[in-house]
């Protein structure tokens, strides 16, 4: 039964069936076939899966998320960015780096990072002579910190799947977050020097300081978010309630880029999302439920601790695995399937459960601009008019920088327990 549950599940991949149905139809077949439970479990573990308190945090910051696209905060972010680095060898690449940083710390989500931050600076890039195809492959790059600096649905996702904190693991993806964007910075200057790439009028201090001015509310705004959490005054999920009201105010009362008319589209397309990521939660974990009442977690654990006696090698084949599963699996269903199976054996091996969730997330974050189904990839290619083929050559300095730094991250796990540690 184990076999025909993942042997169904690669066949529906290979004839492209979407990744929640293929979860779905995978575990209605073995069910079926295996007359593992009645029929009408699998819809109540489907509606179980997603009725979750934590879970209501992802439809609130996707809706803050569109909010802040449409509510002229990127266009503020990349302004106050171009003071600050504009100027250097490199600059608009980093302002694209820098930017995605602020917004990512604002909408959690790496496809809205890239489009919102994209849609401006890969035209002002490839106006200023930088190759369309590394504009582009640098803001896919750029929008995978969506996913790993805080708030991000991920780690919630990861939390809630491993029962830790997600405080706890809203924090352990800082200092991660922040080493994979100074060496996204590092390798555009070194690219811009390399091609001849200066930068903008350096700024003067007035200019900052307006730009900042302007800016100030967005960037406030991942403080109030983070700062309530760590602070004890409402949870993740009341904090993605307080990013919705924080950003419908600033985009329409006072920025006012949102006009009332505009908010039913805004609605409509944060709730769409809401619902492609839902059913894959939800179908995730009718097939992890299966999965458990097969023992398949307890037997791979029990092959991999019986056959594996080293902690570094685990760890290096969980990146390889990782790595695979982000290249073909979406990042919620890869969390919800993966967790239960890998989990106990990391904990076996000592491993830190917050340490290996930031391991996962950055994992899957890489898998956002890999082909072949990155969709930071897809995000970029469709503004920069850059093919897809041609995107993933030039993609392959940066899924190497980001291994450098998952080598790193993987191997001290104080970059990912110490600032938890400190709560």
């Amino acid at each position: 039964m184990a076999l025909l549950l993942f042997g169904s599940l690669i066949v529906f991949f290979i004839i492209g069936v979407p990744i929640a149905f293929s979860l779905g139809l995978a575990s209605a077949i073995t069910v079926w076939q295996g007359d593992l439970m009645p029929m009408l479990i699998i819809a109540q573990q489907f509606i179980a899966s997603v009725n979750s308190f934590p879970l209501m945090a992802i439809p609130f910051f996707i809706l803050a998320g569109y909010l802040m696209q449409s509510g002229g905060i990127s266009k503020r972010l990349v302004d106050f960015s171009n003071t600050l680095v504009g100027s250097m060898t490199g600059g608009l690449a980093m302002v694209a780096i820098l930017t995605s940083l602020f917004f990512a710390a604002i909408s959690g989500s790496g496809a809205a990072t890239t489009a919102a931050i994209g849609s401006i600076l890969i035209p002002a890039m490839v106006a200023k002579g930088y190759a369309s195809d590394y504009a582009a492959s640098n803001q896919a790059a750029s929008g995978a910190l969506g996913v790993i600096i805080p708030p991000s649905i991920p780690l919630i996702l990861y939390a809630i799947a491993a029962d830790v904190s997600v405080g706890d693991m809203f924090v352990a993806g800082v200092l991660p977050g922040l080493m994979l964007t100074f060496s996204l910075i590092v390798y555009a200057y070194f690219y811009a020097r390399r091609k001849h790439h200066g930068g903008e009028e350096k700024s003067s201090w007035h200019d900052i300081y307006q730009a900042g001015r302007k800016a100030l509310l967005a960037i406030f705004m991942p403080i109030i978010i983070l700062g309530g959490i760590y602070g004890g005054f409402f949870t993740p999920t009341e904090a993605a309630v307080v990013a919705v009201v924080y950003s419908f105010i600033i985009g329409t009362l006072v920025y006012r880029e949102i006009h009332f008319r505009e908010l039913p589209k805004i609605f409509q397309e944060a709730a769409v999302m809401t619902a492609v990521v839902l059913i894959i939660i939800g179908a995730a974990g009718v097939y992890g439920r299966i999965l458990q009442s097969l023992r398949v977690p307890t037997m791979i654990s029990e092959f991999v601790i019986g056959t594996i006696d080293s902690p570094l090698l685990f760890i290096l084949l969980v990146n390889l695995l990782l790595l695979i599963a982000g290249m073909f699996i979406e990042a919620a269903a890869a969390i919800l399937i993966l967790v239960p199976i890998l989990l106990p054996i990391a904990i076996n091996f000592g491993f830190d459960p917050i340490h290996l969730g930031v391991v996962m997330v950055v994992n899957l974050a890489m898998g956002m601009f890999t082909p072949p189904v990155g969709l930071n990839l897809f995000v970029a290619s469709q503004i920069s008019k850059v093919s897809v083929t041609r995107l993933s050559y030039a993609i392959a300095p940066f899924v190497a920088i980001v291994l450098v730094n998952l080598l790193i991250i993987s191997m001290v796990p104080s970059l990912s327990t110490w600032l938890p540690s400190l709560r």
